[in-house]
């Protein structure tokens, strides 16, 4: 399928690996320019030379936390201009609902909810003047079905998806969507953290602790960046104007509601 974006430009963040990084992917093969962010720039520049290699797409990177005043703006300055927003970072780390304090919340509600609000206060507004642009949260399943170790995670990815349901509808008159994908567990960086602790508190192996997680999903296996990522540029493409403020599993089956 053509997504019919070809020459259009992406900020994508957190996309030196990962689900990021399927997103950036997928949006370069649709001849999408891109500027890639991260923290790391080691990891980013890899990526993104590979990415200029394999596509013949520019790509800018910017190595910077955007959870920081800092780092949001070294990014809004080199994205300027963009049509897409894919907004991404890493989840906050698990515990009980004892372990945490205020500044705990502060943190998360940074990187998880404040940052990606302000990308879209400051790039949304030039997309709607020019009558066309699409903005992508990557989220988590847990703010369909809270996971009690996520808590964080539960409560500034929540936070976001209500500020994004109002937001949505506000803009796309003016040919802005604004959506939100909703991971499971994918073959990443993330899951093989959340897989260590299950490791540490169990005493079983690796490959123990993911087959009993395996087992959890109907879909009988962890997903894949890279079909994160096509579901990623199919949100962005011109035929998914008429998607406007949902928030989309991909979860192999595994949140077990209705609707």
């Amino acid at each position: 399928m053509d997504l019919g974006i070809k020459g259009k430009k992406a900020l994508v963040c957190a996309s030196s690996k990962g689900l990021g990084l399927g997103c950036a992917e997928h949006l370069a093969a649709a001849g999408v320019d891109l500027v890639m962010n991260a923290r790391g720039s080691e990891a980013l520049e890899a990526s993104a030379e590979r990415l200029r290699t394999t596509y013949g797409v520019s790509v800018v990177t910017v190595a910077a936390d955007v959870a920081t005043e800092e780092g949001q703006a070294a990014v809004i300055k080199a994205a300027q201009g963009v049509d897409i927003l894919v907004n991404n970072a890493g989840g906050p780390p698990p515990g009980m609902w004892t372990d945490w304090e205020r500044e705990d919340f502060i943190k998360a509600l940074d990187a998880n909810m404040l940052a990606p609000i302000a990308l879209i206060k400051a790039l949304v507004p030039a997309m709607m003047d020019r009558g066309w642009g699409r903005v992508v949260n990557i989220t988590s399943q847990s703010v369909r079905a809270p996971i009690g170790v996520l808590g964080l995670s539960n409560s500034a990815r929540t936070g976001l998806t209500g500020y994004v349901a109002g937001t949505s509808r506000q803009v796309a008159g003016k040919g802005v969507t604004i959506n939100n994908l909703l991971p499971g567990i994918h073959a990443t960086d993330r899951a093989d953290s959340l897989d260590g602790g299950v490791v540490a508190a169990k005493g079983i192996t690796l490959d123990e602790a993911r087959s009993e997680r395996a087992a959890t999903i109907p879909a009988g296996r962890y997903g894949t960046r890279d079909e994160f990522g096509a579901a990623c540029a199919f949100l962005c493409s011109t035929h998914a104007g008429f998607i406007v403020g949902q928030s989309i599993l991909l979860d192999g089956g595994a949140t077990n509601i209705t609707m």
